[in-house]
């Protein structure tokens, strides 16, 4: 029963044509996940779309609109089960949605897969990726050379990339050593979830071995409760409902909770009267679960998305400015001291102004380039002094790292990415 199985949010990434997708699709159906009839419909719709051997990536998409342009945008969720564990495959086809559901929480990756196409090899958005999901704090990746059937499946293609994916890994803190790596060719199904004879000198893991091999993350329950709220519902005979996911802590019924920063600024007081997850009621929950609260005490014009709820005793810290760590990804030009883009922290989406550059830093190993740059551009990193226009929740790295997390977005555009390692509380 999955519910009794560890959970894992399982996030595939990489370069955009290098065969996500297909790769979830393939490992979908393979083990079962997805029937022949299912599999015959999408395989024909994509047959009438002159579009043959992409039923897999159909597999994840269940957007019109998307069928009819051949190319996946959407986040898409899938369940997925081994014998260990119970996964959330999260599929991130779009950069942008993939950096900003990252950051925003739905979808916090625990371990993640980054496809890269043995006959392209490492391309930017391959690298990028790399560098986000250190910085947003995913432990374990599995690097998986994909359409090695293109290269014939060729041994010392599969070791090229191995090696500079490796080097990589160094430059961005990865530990390669401690990474799972291997060939796979998810079109023709060549070790996704079936090994194969066509790499015979390949002896390690396929991908559903290799992400049975992941280990289990801890749930952050030491750490205080915070709950930042995705909805308010109003629902009649109870009030007014909260909805959002634990982040961190353990939330009971009966505990005495506050809402920052609340609609007056000032946080909202209230009890928690009951818990009720997937349509039960529970006692307590943990990190990861998807909750909806009733709380004694909070009135539908008090709260709303992007308010945080945590004890009573150690309310969330709303910050009236904060010092963050950032990394530049995708900006136009150059950013500079006055740039006020919105901030995506955690459900919050608040506007904040850049009031200092401080250090330009090396976006690899973190060394100090430059002192009080006149401006940031792609691809550095930085120590930036920001105020939000609005009070903000938002928490120190070291305290919550899972509060501390954010994207800029500018435009439709992810800009930047960044942890908050230092704050100054509102007074």
């Amino acid at each position: 029963m999955a519910k009794n199985k560890p959970h894992i949010n399982l996030v595939f990434i990489g370069h955009v044509d290098h065969g996500k997708s297909t790769t979830i699709g393939r490992l979908l159906f393979d083990s079962g996940n997805i029937d022949e009839q299912a599999l015959r419909k999408l395989k024909e719709k994509a047959e009438e779309l002159g579009k043959g051997g992409f039923e897999f990536a159909f597999v994840m998409d269940n957007l019109k609109e998307e069928r009819e342009r051949g190319v996946t945008i959407d986040l898409a969720h899938k369940k997925f089960e081994t014998d260990k564990y119970y996964f959330t495959i999260i599929d991130a086809p779009g950069h942008k949605d993939f950096i900003k559901n990252m950051i925003t929480g739905t979808s916090q990756a625990d371990a993640a897969v980054l496809v890269v196409a043995a006959n392209d090899g490492i391309m930017a958005q391959t690298k990028e990726h790399l560098f986000l999901s250190r910085t947003l704090g995913v432990q374990q990746l599995i690097i998986a050379v994909n359409k090695m059937d293109m290269k014939n499946y060729d041994q010392a293609v599969f070791n090229k990339i191995k090696d500079d994916m490796s080097t990589l890994m160094k430059t961005v803190g990865y530990d390669p050593a401690k990474m799972q790596f291997l060939p796979l060719a998810s079109l023709p199904g060549d070790n996704v979830f079936k090994k194969t004879e066509k790499m015979s000198w390949w002896t390690g893991s396929s991908l559903v071995e290799a992400i049975n091999n992941l280990t289990e993350p801890e749930k952050p329950t030491t750490l205080p409760l915070r709950m930042p709220i995705q909805d308010v519902y109003n629902i009649t005979g109870i009030g007014v409902v909260p909805v959002g996911r634990i982040e961190t802590g353990i939330m009971k019924v009966g505990q005495k909770v506050i809402a920052t920063p609340g609609r007056e600024g000032k946080g909202v007081p209230g009890e928690v009267k009951s818990i009720e997850m997937h349509h039960e009621q529970m006692q307590e929950a943990q990190p990861g679960d998807n909750v909806g609260i009733s709380v004694r005490g909070f009135g539908k014009k008090d709260i709303a998305r992007g308010d945080v709820i945590g004890p009573a005793e150690n309310p969330p810290t709303v910050a009236s400015e904060f010092t963050a760590q950032i990394v530049v990804l995708n900006h136009p030009s150059v950013i500079t001291v006055g740039y006020t883009p919105v901030f995506h922290i955690h459900t919050a989406q608040i506007a904040c102004q850049i009031i200092a550059i401080e250090k330009k830093l090396h976006p690899a190993t973190g060394e100090v380039l430059q002192e009080n740059p006149d401006f940031i551009k792609n691809g550095d990193a930085a120590i930036v002094k920001i105020k939000p226009v609005q009070p903000l929740v938002i928490e120190k790295q070291k305290d919550i790292p899972h509060m501390s997390r954010f994207a800029v977005r500018d435009s439709g555009a992810t800009v930047a990415a960044g942890m908050c390692i230092d704050l100054v509380k509102k007074k």
